[in-house]
């Protein structure tokens, strides 16, 4: 049986766009694959997905003693999290909208 360990991240201020492409890169592969995928990719989603990875393995470690080698990151979710709405002023007494966008990610590892 198979038994798999999960970690959120709510409220990261880091537009869902930008973190999916960190996150694209370490679904399905092996933990050390995926730490070491996260670590060296430019990416500052890569940096935040893997707080989130660690948290994950670490839950996996020490609800059922899975050993690192053999969990597998089986799911990588990152979704929209609330926006916060700024404006910036413009020539004419004019404004534009600016959207801080945030994300919530969620990390699931399974042993194999």
């Amino acid at each position: 049986m198979s038994e798999s360990a999960r970690a959120y991240t709510k409220y990261v201020r880091i537009s869902p766009r930008k973190a999916r492409l960190a996150a694209d890169l370490i679904r399905g592969l092996k933990v050390s694959d995926a730490a070491s995928q996260l670590a060296y990719c430019n990416l500052r989603g890569g940096r935040l997905i893997k707080k989130t990875l660690d948290s994950a393995v670490a839950n996996a470690e020490s609800r059922w003693n899975a050993r690192r080698e053999e969990l597998r990151v089986v799911e990588v979710r990152v979704d929209a999290g609330p926006i916060l709405k700024r404006a910036k002023s413009k020539n004419k007494g004019g404004k534009v909208p600016i959207m801080k966008r945030t994300s919530h990610f969620t990390v699931v590892v399974s042993t194999e």
